[in-house]
């Protein structure tokens, strides 16, 4: 059965060319047996135009309903009364109101109510059974049908009209989820990024400088020499944590055996971070003032990173002897950063636009990350020498 009903949903001009066909054979039984009204040549012809009607409705239905009304025209003219045929009518007039060609719609709003009128004035009834009364009782009743067809067809044109609204909606709806999906996805892989920049810049410096130093005092100084390894070992092992901790959120297998990945930085891991910087031969003052209390983790690893970035680059663009100093203020709806140092100071704008080897973020990078959670930034040099990144972190209320 339901074969059956996909396939008459196929073949919708299959399906009215049988009912024409049955329409037609009925209204030639009505023209052979001359039960009809006028010239049988005009009854033939008037039948065969409008079985046309109803096969070609949903082919063309404008032309059709044009073609219904030459037919009536022909009935009023050669004094073919009504007929079974006239059936047809109603049928393209719910097809006309029922598809989206308005002005089609109006004209068969305007036939509903012309045709029984008209057909009224032509076939009257004989004068003993005629009134005034009875002929308006008489094109209501005929106009009934017209006008609920109409009625009809149009329902049907505004119900379709609502569910392509519902379905356009929904395929809009469906790509606005795509598209915000692909705007997470290169939002988390930005942040990726940043981090992946942070983790191997510090480490790799730090290393570079253990390394470097390792060499000079090898033959001098085994044990400084020894001592510098370790530190290289301890920050390679941190630097991998930290990045596997990073690539596993790119893991896209559901099976669950993501393993267990270092927590992210936070504001108490800051002392750590200072040691190993003084590890690596750069003197760093660190002092931490108001009360500390547990702060929102995108505001923690926002001012973790934002100091490793800052002794980085001033390890890299300080020059030579130069001193740094971090403070970390508790404030009652926010946390301070303050990241002085005593280098070269206007040449760190360099990193501005991605530092001396062209390669890093730089300052772009810490306004991006503070800016993610509200915060404010400034940086500049120094008067006097050096330079100077000063942040506020707001605690928002809610988080």
């Amino acid at each position: 059965m339901h074969r059956l009903y996909d396939f008459l949903r196929r073949h919708p001009t299959g399906v009215d060319s049988f009912w024409a066909l049955l329409l037609l054979g009925l209204s030639g039984l009505t023209v052979v047996e001359g039960s009809g009204e006028g010239p049988a040549v005009v009854q033939a012809g008037t039948a065969l135009a409008l079985c046309v009607v109803i096969a070609l409705r949903r082919k063309a239905p404008e032309r059709m309903m044009l073609l219904a009304t030459a037919a009536g025209v022909a009935q009023l003219a050669f004094d073919v009364g009504p007929n079974i045929w006239d059936f047809a009518m109603l049928v393209i007039i719910y097809t006309v109101a029922s598809g989206n060609t308005r002005w089609a719609s109006r004209y068969a709003l305007v036939a509903c109510v012309a045709a029984p009128v008209l057909a009224t004035l032509r076939w009257p009834d004989p004068p003993e059974y005629s009134s005034a009364g009875k002929s308006v009782m008489g094109i209501v009743f005929l106009t009934v049908p017209f006008v609920l067809a109409w009625v009809l067809g149009d329902s049907v044109r505004t119900r379709r009209a609502y569910w392509a609204q519902l379905e356009e909606r929904a395929t809009r709806l469906e790509k606005e989820r795509e598209q915000q999906a692909q705007i997470a996805v290169t939002a988390e892989r930005a942040r990726i990024a940043r981090e992946l920049h942070d983790v191997v810049a510090h480490n790799v410096s730090v290393m570079v400088v253990q390394a470097d130093g390792a060499a000079y005092v090898l033959d001098a100084s085994p044990e400084q020499a020894k001592q510098a390894l370790e530190t290289i070992s301890g920050t390679g092992r941190q630097a991998l944590a930290e990045m596997r901790r990073l690539l596993g959120v790119l893991r896209t297998d559901d099976s669950g055996e993501g393993g267990e990945y270092v927590p992210q930085p936070d504001v108490e891991q800051i002392g750590d971070l200072v040691e190993q910087v003084r590890g690596a031969g750069l003197p760093v003052e660190f002092r931490i003032e108001g009360a500390p209390r547990p702060l929102p983790s995108g505001v923690e690893l926002t001012a973790y990173r934002i100091v490793q970035e800052a002794l980085t680059n001033t390890r890299k663009h300080g020059g030579p002897d130069v001193g740094a100093s971090v403070r970390l203020t508790y404030f009652d709806d926010g946390l301070g950063l303050l990241v002085e140092d005593d280098g070269r100071g206007a040449q760190h704008e360099l990193y501005e636009a991605g530092g001396a080897d062209g390669m890093g973020h730089g300052l772009i990078g810490m306004r991006e990350r503070v800016g993610m959670v509200g915060g404010t930034l400034d940086a500049g040099p120094r008067p006097g020498g050096g330079f100077r990144i000063s942040v506020l972190l707001p605690i928002k209320s809610g988080r």
